[in-house]
């Protein structure tokens, strides 16, 4: 077969187009599913979209697992996560060539939503709370996926989740409100690096919605995300999200004028039914029928799919990864890695001194119910073995160990006596004279896992609702292993399953769920072993107790569900104190996806890493031992309680002075925080400003002196932040804007120096809808952290000053204010647009120094309302300003906005301009003003 779009020699958009032109109507829009069908008659194979690779291979069997994406990051160390997506992608080949139709290749990762609120059930899968340091670890590892060769993709990766997405909480439902600052100054830099760059080829939309839009239909698709990808981009959707259009989000009344919306807004790869097209295929043709697509708009979305495929070389003679074999999956390289990987990601974040440990400690106590166990995690692949924290050190000295958690038994009230028993064979559970023992495991946010003592099997429920123990602990997509406990009369209590919410009770000889709390067994517990007072018996007699503490990764908070609180389990804490009490040299170590907090006494050293992935153990005792230096930091603020975070569905970080950047709180450990086993000075900070005018080609540069004072070798990451001091808005307190990662013997130094482009320093200008670098003086920050800041001066930036707002100028988008109350933002229409709607009544927005002219006398507005009602605009006051107009809006539609005009008074000079909403459920899109005569 010589066609042309055969021969690699010849332009990528010349064979995508000589391909694109054989293909009949019917072929093309088979294309536009996730299992794209073959067209045999042209030799073109089937495809299928979405392999899972967030930090190794996931699903397909065993694979290297390295570290979570927040423990990779972690590491701050992009060389080495490029270096894992390497490794994960030669896996991903490994699996394709053995099985193409199993292992697709592209891959779905990395994902680069910013971790604006650890309760966030997913906040494992990003990298940071910083979108700048959340886009340089998304490039690095997508580069690594996507290989090195500069024509031929290895494989194709694919952001997640655009946009806005940080709550599972009805995450189908609920519209995230973007500000049009936050969109430009938070979100959206996330994604931008590793789109530009090449390094990641395609992008999957988020389930929620932006601005009552659904996200699947967003109009930044081709506004922003295309225009910055140098190459045609692909867009698949997460999984059964198209349905949403018309199901849940109801934005659509049927498929086929959904779907057509979809591909007109870039949609290009329809994730829907799993491998069962034709329905989706079938929607598609009607809105061809129907006139709603056209044939242009499915070669658009043809091209990008293809595109892709002819950059991952399936129409070339070969590439140049045709060679990877299976020989590479968790073969000892990758091994090394892993090991490598957890290493450097763990944090030291508190050291009284019992760190690193000496020649002197012959026997360790390893205690806690994640001790001896490795998770895994929705997105994780199987471990091919496990080093567990105690197998670690193990391996290192003599190891005592207790799980630490409770052994009790149930008795049943109503059964004369009896006891909850457990099937031998892992069967359903039943009653019987003697007392069946159980362990039970708090796993925090009252959810309670139990284990039969006789069959080391966790109580699960079937498909038919009846109590069995053959798990081995929680796990699937739908957790049926987790309980919550309440309390009932006279000490008894009842048990709820939590993935249904169903309760216990007792059916004949058996226990079986049931819908009626009235119908639920009550239960007496009686602990047989208390887990915290073995931990101490035990930690008494060793020279040091390691306590491993920290979350299961599919119980509370995942994947579907948030968390309520970041609180360590209660059980847990207890277990540390009482270890700590009997054992002064007590280490807690924390296994966690997520930030959390304690209410007991810290211990005297403390360390957290993320779920280390299968060499885990090894990693932590190079730790502990002082093999290596603590080479991590934080890419989260570690708060001190969930109390001091805004709503969980609040996305305003600027206005909620959330995150590191505006947090004005004293936070647990802050952003950027991590000890190591030396000391380091800094001196001698030179600042600079170069070349450019205003704003426009010049540079920051800076240096610093760090020198290693103490007698170890260590590792120290310089973190350079800036903060603006004078503006016409809020700006952060600080923002990340660089780092550099040293190594340095006892006594060394080293000059560190940093660069800056001046555009880097714009924030987006909402009175001219672009970015803009003011004239204003600002302070470079050098320290460990965000908090421990060790140098700092002051330099200038030559920019623009920001002329009060022309309201004679042209139209003003209601989206563009500065400040505002008790307002949501909406959709002006389906297509494009935003708009805000008030949520109380005296809801207001505000457009500081308006420049009103000699006088304006008149307003229109586009508005509509729910049930009608009126708009006021008032001067310099939302309560008690002058009234310069009163608009009558009437009662309309969501998109049927139309436009209300009113005169005005006084309304001359510059002020701050008040739109106030007397009823709520009133929608404005624009305001726009004219002049006399």
């Amino acid at each position: 077969m010589n066609e042309p779009f055969r021969d690699p020699e010849l332009p990528l958009a010349r064979r995508v187009a000589d391909l694109q032109g054989r293909l009949t109507l019917e072929e093309k829009i088979g294309l536009l599913h996730q299992y794209q069908r073959p067209v045999e008659r042209l030799g073109l194979g089937p495809f299928r979209t979405g392999t899972e690779a967030l930090h190794g291979l996931a699903w397909l069997g065993p694979a290297t697992v390295f570290p979570q994406a927040v423990g990779l990051a972690s590491t701050w160390d992009p060389d080495l996560v490029r270096r894992v997506g390497e490794a994960t992608s030669d896996e991903v080949l490994a699996f394709h060539h053995k099985d193409p139709s199993g292992a697709g290749l592209n891959v779905w990762a990395p994902v680069v939503n910013p971790l604006r609120d650890p309760r966030w059930g997913r906040n494992e899968e990003g990298y940071s709370e910083d979108p700048w340091l959340t886009g340089v670890m998304a490039t690095a590892y997508a580069s690594g996926l996507r290989g090195s060769d500069p024509t031929v993709l290895k494989t194709a990766p694919t952001l997640k989740h655009f946009l806005g997405y940080n709550n599972e909480t009805d995450r189908c439902v609920t519209s995230s409100d973007l500000p049009p600052r936050v969109l430009r100054e938070y979100e959206l830099p996330a994604y931008r690096p590793a789109l530009e760059s090449g390094a990641a080829v395609a992008v999957m939309p988020s389930y929620n919605l932006v601005n009552g839009r659904p996200a699947h239909l967003s109009p930044l698709i081709g506004e922003v995300l295309r225009a910055w990808a140098p190459d045609d981009l692909l867009v698949v959707s997460d999984a059964y999200a198209p349905a949403n259009l018309t199901g849940l989000q109801g934005y659509h009344d049927d498929l086929p004028e959904a779907y057509a919306h979809a591909i007109r807004a870039g949609l290009d790869s329809f994730t829907q039914d799993d491998d069962r097209p034709e329905a989706t295929l079938g929607h598609l043709r009607a809105a061809l029928e129907r006139g709603l697509l056209t044939e242009a708009d499915v070669d658009a979305a043809v091209r990008h799919t293809l595109s892709v495929r002819f950059r991952l070389g399936e129409f070339d003679p070969s590439t140049p990864y045709d060679d990877i074999t299976e020989a590479v999956v968790n073969c000892p390289e990758h091994q090394s890695l892993a090991r490598e990987a957890a290493r450097r990601s763990i944090v030291l974040l508190r050291n009284d001194g019992v760190l690193p440990l000496d020649a002197s400690v012959r026997r360790i106590a390893v205690i806690g119910q994640l001790g001896d166990t490795l998770m895994e995690d929705w997105y994780s692949g199987t471990l091919p073995y496990a080093v567990t924290a105690r197998a670690g050190l193990a391996e290192r000295c003599e190891t005592v160990f207790c799980e630490a958690v409770d052994r009790i038994t149930l008795a049943v009230e109503g059964t004369d006596g009896r006891h909850v028993v457990a099937d031998p064979d892992g069967g359903p559970l039943g009653v019987g004279d003697e007392p069946g023992l159980f362990d039970l495991f708090d796993w925090g946010g009252g959810c309670y896992a139990l284990r039969a003592v006789a069959t080391g099997r966790h109580l699960s429920v079937d498909d038919d609702g009846v109590l069995v123990n053959d798990q081995p602990g929680p796990n699937g997509w739908e957790v049926r292993q987790t309980f919550r406990i309440e309390d009932r009369p006279r000490g008894a209590l009842a048990l709820r399953h939590i993935s249904t919410g169903r309760y216990l009770a007792l059916d004949g000889e058996v226990f079986r769920l049931a819908d009626d709390a009235d119908a639920a067994a009550w239960f007496t517990v009686d602990r047989v072993v208390s887990g915290a007072e073995a931990a101490a018996a035990l930690a008494a007699t060793a020279d040091v107790a390691v306590v491993v503490v920290g979350d299961h990764p599919l119980v509370n908070g995942r994947e579907t569900e948030d968390r309520l609180d970041l609180a360590l389990p209660a059980a847990q804490q207890a277990v540390v104190a009482a270890v700590r009490g009997a054992n002064p040299r007590t280490v807690m170590v924390i296994s966690s996806g997520y930030p959390v907090t304690w209410d007991i006494d810290d211990p005297p050293a403390v360390l957290w890493s993320s779920h280390g992935g299968q060499e885990y153990g090894h990693a932590l005792a190079e730790v502990l031992f002082g093999d290596a230096a603590p080479e991590g930091r934080l890419t989260q603020t570690w708060y001190r309680s969930a109390c001091e975070l805004p709503d969980l569905f609040d996305y305003d970080i600027i206005a909620s002075d959330a995150t590191y950047q505006y947090f004005r709180g004293t936070p647990l450990y802050p952003f950027g925080h991590g000890l190591g086993y030396t000391t380091f000075e800094y001196a001698d900070l030179a600042v600079s400003v170069e070349g450019g005018d205003g704003g426009d080609g010049g540079r920051v540069t800076a240096s610093v002196t760090v020198t290693n004072t103490g007698s170890r070798e260590g590792v120290e990451v310089v973190q350079i932040y800036t903060r603006q001091r004078r503006s016409r808005v809020k700006q952060a307190l600080r923002r990340l804007r660089g780092f550099v990662k040293v190594r340095l013997a006892p006594g060394e130094s080293t000059r560190v120096d940093w660069g800056l482009d001046v555009a880097e320093l714009a924030f987006w200008d909402v009175t001219r809808g672009r970015f803009v670098v003011e004239d204003a003086p600002h302070k470079l920050m050098v320290g460990r952290s965000s908090r421990d800041i060790r140098l700092c001066a002051p330099f200038h930036v030559d920019g623009e000053r920001i002329p009060p707002r022309d309201a004679l100028a042209g139209p003003i988008a209601a989206v563009d204010h500065d400040e505002y109350d008790s307002v949501t933002f909406v959709d002006a229409a389906r297509v494009s647009g935003d708009a805000v709607r008030s949520t109380a009544e005296g809801a207001w927005i505000v457009f500081r120094a308006v420049d009103l002219g000699e006088g304006a006398a008149s307003c229109a507005a586009v508005a509509a309302g729910e049930e009608g009602g009126v708009i006021t605009l008032r001067l310099d006051d939302p309560l008690y300003g002058p009234v310069a107009g009163d608009l009558p809006v009437p009662r309309a539609g969501r998109h049927d906005l139309v436009e209300v005009r009113t005169g005005l008074v006084e309304a001359r000079g510059v002020h701050d301009l008040y739109v106030v909403f007397e009823n709520a459920g009133i929608t404005v899109a624009s305001l726009s003003f004219g002049e006399a005569g």
